[in-house]
């Protein structure tokens, strides 16, 4: 299974318990560290935030109300996830402080934080995958499969295409169901999808 950039993919998640006792210090950072902006710069003042921001992406998730509150979301999943791997963490951080290569800095950043959580929500232990909904396509080369996750936050789907695999989030649509991120997106409407995988355009139907 190939991961998409940035964190568009699935992250394989080794057993590992990390220790959250404040910020951690360079070259040991943990899987917090998405909260170890967050829970450091909590007690200063707005101006005093923005100061201590390192990357271009910090700095936007320190004067974005949005992005700060997914920033809190993470670091409160993350406590919870006691089998999380720092390593995985350490590599999300780099994707997330490479949106500014991206043409939509805030799109990138929005879309890694969300991907993360879902990432955390769906390898919890315990959790029961919903099923797997198999599709024919127009190339028949690599299958093409859905896996839908509702009930948990942010929503989401699993699309995999051959060995590909990437996170999708519901988007606006007047009729049917959208799903998509950035370089990706699926409509299906009245029993027919609509796929661009990169640039790879699929028509595709559920197999019954």
């Amino acid at each position: 299974m190939s991961c998409l950039h940035p964190a568009g993919g699935l992250h394989a998640g080794a057993a590992s318990t990390a220790r959250r006792a404040g910020c951690a210090a360079a070259g040991n950072v943990t899987e917090g560290a998405i909260g170890c902006f967050a829970h450091c710069a909590r007690a200063g003042t707005a101006l005093l935030r923005l100061r201590q921001a390192g990357s271009a992406a910090e700095k936007l998730v320190c004067g974005d109300a949005e992005l700060a509150a997914l920033d809190r979301q993470l670091a409160a999943r993350y406590a919870q996830a006691t089998d999380a791997d720092p390593a995985v963490q350490r590599g999300w951080v780099k994707e997330r402080d490479a949106c500014w290569k991206a043409d939509d800095l805030r799109l990138c950043v929005l879309e890694a934080y969300r991907t993360r959580l879902v990432e955390l929500a769906i390898g919890a232990p315990g959790r029961v995958v919903p099923k797997t909904v198999e599709y024919r396509c127009s190339d028949n080369r690599k299958p093409f499969t859905m896996v839908y996750y509702n009930d948990i936050d942010p929503q989401a789907a699993v699309m995999t295409w051959g060995n590909d695999q990437a996170i999708v989030f519901p988007q606006p649509a007047a009729s049917g169901a959208k799903y998509g991120r950035v370089g990706i997106e699926y409509w299906e409407h009245q029993g027919e999808a609509s796929v661009d995988f990169f640039g790879n355009k699929l028509s595709c139907t559920p197999v019954p």
